[in-house]
């Protein structure tokens, strides 16, 4: 009998890991498919992404035995996981758009160690000083990539990179908060969603940009990829602690290098490998810590 279980919960604990890659290779493939769209307005890519994550959401809920309604006093966590959710998902295209696909996914990756920061005023989490440290690191790591040696507008985009990693987190943070309040997934994911389309709704009218049936089709595969990641990272931390598989979540980076070095011939520079280097070790040494020597 134990050995069955002790089976079992290896077997869970790979498909944990399956399911986090699946999720980095999904939503690497929405940057791709963001950046192939062209030069379109921020606003208008992100309205297209949002309505297929809408449509899945309204899907589920309608299906759902609670419907649309919110646990009571989930009000206010709902509307900031909302409004910082886009405004980092805005901040995070932006970049996409302006920088290589790589350096754009590790800036974007930097929200769990902002979500560290947030968490201490939002859930009382307080980081410990090992954590604080990471978080040091990380930040150390995001100077390289940003380069700010070369010159504000060429730093700019980075910045904003960094500033869409920051509202992710603070996302993240707000996301765990309702966790803990019993909020439903799908009810977090139709508000951000929902909350999304209406901000980019008026924005996307007054300056539109007409778009041929590639872009269009690039955009709508972005949504789908982005669905399919919500989808995917949903399954993996239903078999397995975020502790024990997060660290894999990086293997997006790995995937955006790929697709920018295969579609757009974009190969990182030094200065951004020893970023990727100093934020992907302090994640690694971040996941080790929790899993063994913390419990140690």
């Amino acid at each position: 009998m134990n050995a069955l279980l002790k089976k079992y919960r290896h077997n869970d604990h790979a498909l944990g890991i399956f399911f986090i890659i699946c999720s980095a290779f999904c939503f690497s493939l929405m940057s791709l498919f963001i950046k192939r769209a062209g030069s379109l307005p921020t606003f208008q890519k992100a309205l297209f992404r949002n309505l297929v994550a809408l449509l899945v959401a309204t899907v589920l809920l309608l299906r759902a035995p609670g419907g649309f309604k919110p646990k009571k006093g989930s009000g206010f966590g709902l509307f900031m996981r909302a409004l910082c959710g886009t405004l980092g998902l805005l901040c995070n295209f932006y970049a996409i758009d302006r920088l290589g696909l790589a350096d754009a996914n590790i800036l974007n990756k930097m929200s769990p160690f902002f979500a560290m920061i947030v968490s201490a005023f939002i859930i009382n989490e307080k980081p410990n000083r090992v954590e604080i440290l990471c978080v040091i690191l990380a930040f150390v790591g995001a100077v390289f990539v940003i380069k700010p040696h070369a010159g504000f507008s060429a730093s700019f985009p980075a910045f904003v990179g960094l500033l869409g990693g920051l509202g992710a987190g603070t996302a993240y943070a707000f996301v765990r908060k309702l966790g803990l309040q019993g909020e439903r997934g799908p009810v977090i994911v139709f508000a951000f969603s929902a909350f999304s389309v209406l901000l980019c709704l008026p924005f996307v009218c007054a300056h539109y940009v007409p778009m041929s049936g590639t872009q269009l089709m690039y955009l709508l595969l972005g949504g789908t990829a982005a669905a399919g990641g919500q989808l995917s990272v949903t399954a993996a931390y239903t078999h397995a602690p975020a502790m024990e598989i997060s660290v894999f979540d990086y293997t997006q980076v790995l995937f955006a290098t790929l697709w920018g070095l295969l579609f757009f011939g974009e190969i990182p520079d030094t200065w951004s490998l020893i970023g990727y280097v100093f934020i992907i070790g302090t994640a690694v040494f971040k996941w080790y810590y929790n899993l063994y020597l913390k419990k140690g």
